[in-house]
């Protein structure tokens, strides 16, 4: 491989003038620049970039953990992410922890050794069902700005990007009140993690505010048959006539069983989910989704990072970006 040096020596000019033409220095003539960078391009020239993150102290690499990479919301959320850190000339390296306290710790462990300038996460289920955060504050001590979206910890001091959870499933609950339902049911797969938890209390003060009638909860655990239990849950109450889901999977699984039971959607019930179009392009009727904008949140949480990682005279003034959902009204739905 070409080196600075033999591009230097053929050029008949100094490393440093073949450095400063290929980035473009405006001390260096148009002339000089042109030759230097054809001859770059003839031998395929490409920088040392272990040489540069040793020089520049960055190695222009941004870790990412995700507790799931089989989640379609986690996995556009990387896109966004990835396709934000390319525009601005950064790589990735992304690690899964399978909602594993142990396996997040190793992650930022194995990251943090001079392999990145900062992380992007969102935080395992297992490390909020403990509320473990002392990894997260090692990380950040060690001089590593971390972002944490959708599920974050919030005694962690970080920049964090979150969707309006609670007002989401507010509001979609005040959206089936006004149609006049009189029995809303709140299921959830997601019972233990920061989000999940907040979109059931946006639905319960909706429920409650209205005053009339009480808030009806179904919790689906990991060892559950979603399909059987959620059929079951219609079956012992027969005049739910609205269904608000945390998440796509228990939406549409409700959609289907009261299909399947004989009614008729939107007259008998009324279907809010959150969900992504995809899914609700999958369902008949179409559901009525809650869309999470997700590579709108990748693209913010690159962002932040990389603001983060080039002025480091911001530390200690955080930001919480709330990305707003949207309520799309499709055909299970009055």
């Amino acid at each position: 491989m070409v080196t600075l040096k033999q591009l230097a020596k053929e050029l008949n000019v100094s490393i440093s003038t073949v450095s400063k033409a290929l980035n473009n220095s405006e001390e260096i003539g148009e002339d000089t620049v042109r030759r230097v960078k054809e001859l770059a391009k003839l031998y395929n020239y490409k920088p040392n970039k272990v040489a540069l993150s040793l020089k520049n102290n960055k190695t222009k690499t941004i870790g990412v953990i995700i507790p799931n990479i089989l989640n379609r919301f986690l996995a556009k959320v990387l896109f966004g992410i990835e396709k934000e850190a390319t525009k601005q000339g950064y790589n990735i390296i992304t690690c899964i922890s399978n909602e594993s306290l142990e396996k997040e710790k190793e992650g930022l462990q194995l990251l943090a050794n001079g392999s990145v300038d900062g992380f992007i996460l969102s935080v395992a289920e297992e490390s909020q069902i403990k509320n473990e955060i002392e990894h997260f504050k090692d990380t950040i001590n060690q001089g590593l700005p971390i972002v944490m979206f959708d599920r974050v910890a919030h005694d962690v001091m970080c920049d964090k990007i979150i969707v309006d959870d609670f007002d989401a499933t507010y509001n979609a609950t005040q959206n089936l009140l006004a149609e006049k339902r009189k029995q809303i049911v709140f299921i959830s797969n997601i019972n233990d993690i920061s989000v999940g938890k907040l979109r059931e209390r946006g639905y319960n003060k909706a429920i409650l505010e209205h005053g009339s009638i009480a808030p009806l909860v179904l919790k689906i655990k990991k060892k559950d048959d979603a399909q059987k239990k959620i059929k079951s849950f219609f079956k012992k109450n027969k005049n739910i006539d609205g269904v608000i889901a945390a998440d796509s999977s228990s939406a549409i699984i409700a959609l289907n069983t009261a299909v399947n039971l004989g009614l008729k959607v939107p007259k008998d019930i009324s279907l809010i989910g959150f969900a992504s179009k995809s899914d609700s392009n999958h369902t008949l009727p179409k559901l009525t989704t809650i869309r999470q904008h997700a590579k709108v949140m990748g693209t913010h949480a690159a962002q932040l990072l990389i603001q983060r990682i080039q002025n480091t005279s911001t530390e200690g003034h955080f930001k919480t970006k709330i990305v707003k959902t949207s309520l799309v009204k499709n055909k299970s739905t009055l």
